[in-house]
């Protein structure tokens, strides 16, 4: 069963949403022949505090790597888990589709269409439970609105502050009645045959570093980069992409496909898309 991504900016009713629909689906399930579990991961859950987003990114990441192996372990065919947190940076979400998808479970995205400043007002009337208003506004401002042109991103379901409830039933036919999709090739999961898996995963991903770094210095306005030994090209965007960036992007995608074992000849080509799909532009 399948994978549900609540997003939102802090303070914009996530927590209720996700409480309203695990018990929709508690109650959904009781109906039917066959009783399913729901598991509700949230910061709470984890033991995580909002002191985890103050001023160091450190532990932030940590807070999010904390929700996707929670993630890993619970999603499964049988089970419907709620991933309830901000996931307000796209790769990251991007990252919980492609758990789904290796599993071969469907996903659905809900995100919770407060405006800002309704939702500063609820986390000021939270008092000493709520973000501090330099945090909020951090937060804020990083935010990645999802798109539901981007699969990951795909089925959407905004739910407006003001809506009493979710569109459960457009939920339940979205993840439900409807098939997954089979896993495809930069998801499924492989038993890991090749010795030298992990250092060619991390050449492969070095060298096409390596590549976007030269091309930048050398060749000032190129709009691309072609990467030997793929049908790809990296599409630059008008600024310089910084190194910091470039790292960030490939220990992401190191660390996914640590676990999810890629057949080594098509790394260079699925790195390519990865870097295509979560350069910010």
């Amino acid at each position: 069963m399948p994978l549900i991504i609540i997003c939102g900016i802090p303070s914009s009713g996530k927590t209720t949403r996700a409480k309203q629909i695990t018990q929709y689906f508690l109650n959904r399930f009781s109906t039917q022949e066959k009783i399913g579990n729901v598991h509700l991961i949230n910061d709470e859950s984890l033991g995580i505090t909002k002191d985890s987003y103050r001023d160091t990114r450190v532990e932030e990441k940590k807070a999010r790597a904390s929700l996707i192996s929670a993630v890993e372990r619970l999603v499964s065919k049988e089970d419907v888990v709620i991933a309830d947190g901000m996931n307000y940076i796209k790769g990251y979400r991007y990252q919980l589709y492609c758990i789904a998808r290796a599993v071969g479970t469907p996903h659905c995205v809900i995100y919770c269409g407060t405006p800002i400043e309704i939702a500063r007002e609820w986390n000021s009337n939270r008092g000493e439970e709520g973000y501090e208003a330099t945090i909020f506004d951090e937060l804020v401002s990083r935010f990645e609105e999802p798109d539901d042109r981007n699969r990951w991103d795909s089925p959407l379901f905004t739910v407006l502050y003001d809506d009493p409830v979710p569109s459960y039933d457009g939920i339940w036919d979205a993840i439900i009645v409807k098939k997954a999709k089979p896993p495809n090739l930069s998801t499924v999961a492989k038993p890991v045959s090749e010795t030298n898996y992990l250092y060619e995963l991390e050449k492969t991903t070095q060298d096409i570093i390596n590549a976007v770094l030269n091309v930048q210095k050398n060749d000032v306005g190129a709009n691309s980069v072609t990467i030997p030994n793929t049908t790809k090209t990296i599409k630059l965007p008008s600024r310089t992409i910084t190194l910091s960036e470039l790292r960030r992007l490939r220990r992401q995608f190191t660390n996914i496909n640590k676990m999810h074992t890629l057949d080594v000849d098509r790394v260079a080509e699925l790195f390519v898309e990865y870097l295509n799909t979560n350069i910010n532009r």
